[in-house]
């Protein structure tokens, strides 16, 4: 039926451990590549080389999965083009269960806009932060007057100066009061408490979370 095919890291069956939709049951499709170069990035392996599969490949195995909710990520989803008609059939066949979590760095104005689009921005820690994309902020921004809202924002905080380039974004743009903005620790590297201290003193109109997944599971365990 589809001849596109996509270089497919892996595929599997967890729980959402992070974003608005944390703690359901979700079949994740991990696809290959990525190039950014994130510290402490924690899914470095999905650099390597995948396996080729087809969209209708793909689809009969989500299908078989059977989960409420269906992700794409990576590595960096949108390198391949050939995800925008995989995001369109699977959005053709579970309507609004359809998530994307993207690094940031691409923009995503041509995603179908039935797909629920988590968007990293990456602070200094990452040695990347000059690479978010602003186009992303700004589509986030004109949702702000939006019954439907598409796009949330997440914020892994690894330090102090982390939280403080994050505050300050936050409170110079408006972003909290155009869409979700989570924000999380970086696992191992800052604790739970701190962050959340911070963002009680200072009145952050930010959800907390954490990698929910890191905490059911081995922090390095694949699959999860």
């Amino acid at each position: 039926m589809y001849s596109q095919t996509l270089n497919i890291n892996e595929i599997f069956h967890s729980i959402q451990g992070e974003s608005s939709y944390a703690g359901w049951p979700c079949t994740f499709i991990r696809l290959a590549g990525c190039g950014h170069g994130c510290r402490h990035c924690d899914t470095a392996y999905a650099e390597q080389p995948g396996r080729e599969m087809n969209i209708e490949e793909i689809i009969e195995r989500v299908a078989e999965i059977g989960a409420p909710l269906v992700e794409i990520t990576g590595g960096e989803p949108l390198l391949q083009e050939e995800v925008y008609p995989l995001m369109e059939k699977l959005c053709n066949r579970w309507k609004e269960s359809v998530l994307l979590e993207t690094g940031g760095f691409l923009s995503v104005a041509k995603v179908d806009q039935r797909v629920h689009k988590i968007i990293d921005l990456k602070p200094p820690s990452t040695g990347v932060s000059d690479k978010n994309n602003p186009e992303n902020i700004a589509l986030a921004l004109k949702q702000k007057d939006h019954a439907n809202r598409s796009i949330e924002l997440k914020i892994v905080i690894a330090d102090r100066e982390d939280y403080l380039w994050a505050r300050e974004l936050l409170t110079g743009t408006g972003l909290p009061d155009a869409c979700t903005v989570m924000m999380g620790v970086a696992f191992g590297m800052l604790e739970p408490v701190s962050l959340t201290n911070w963002i009680l003193e200072d009145r952050l109109n930010v959800r907390m979370q954490l990698q929910m997944h890191k905490y059911i599971w081995p922090p390095d365990m694949r699959g999860v």
